[in-house]
């Protein structure tokens, strides 16, 4: 039986081509690795963190959380990632971060917990007000079975999964939601 609280999980177990083939949570960011910054962001917010990884797993596990690999071999997207995430969670409801994503709101958590509260929706995912950012969601655990039977079908696609099983949004300022995919963009940004 999963306890009451929130597990926070990162997903750091992209390729980072984009990145030039670096492992984004490791990349710089006015001088710190995001992983670090996001690690600060979130740890009072949640009762757990999960860090799910494919590479630098020992670094990641310096950090003092536990680290663990996508449930399914080969870079198969972010999808992977999240079913991992919930099948290794101790708590019911899941957060989910980008590794490459260090503006994380300071209220994340409060603001998911709270309107699920108020919908009752298993996806509750992050907005700028016009787009939704598909890696900042919460997700409940009960989720994972349709989740496995949705990768088996081939589904690798979160918004459209979310949409099946029932979402709904939460809206934050954009650069809360703010992520890094390549070298250029962290150096307009420093």
């Amino acid at each position: 039986m999963l306890k009451q609280g929130v597990t926070g999980v990162i997903l750091a177990g992209g390729q980072g081509q984009r990145m030039g083939g670096q492992d984004k949570g490791w990349v710089c960011y006015q001088g710190r690795p995001m992983i670090e910054q996001i690690l600060e962001r979130l740890q009072d917010q949640v009762d757990e963190i999960i860090i799910v990884a494919n590479r630098n797993q020992d670094a990641y596990a310096e950090l003092g959380v536990k680290v663990v690999a996508d449930c399914l071999e080969g870079f198969q997207g972010p999808l992977v990632g999240i079913a991992t995430g919930l099948e290794q969670a101790c708590y019911q409801q899941v957060v989910f971060v980008p590794c490459d994503g260090p503006f994380i709101s300071p209220d994340l958590v409060e603001r998911f917990t709270a309107q699920y509260a108020v919908s009752g929706k298993p996806a509750i995912v992050a907005s700028d007000g016009e787009r939704i950012q598909p890696m900042v969601v919460m997700l409940q655990t009960s989720l994972l079975a349709d989740l496995h039977e949705a990768l088996k079908a081939g589904e690798r696609k979160p918004d459209r999964w979310y949409a099946r099983v029932g979402m709904d949004q939460v809206s934050f300022p954009a650069q809360s939601l703010h992520n890094f995919n390549t070298p250029e963009q962290i150096k307009q940004s420093d």
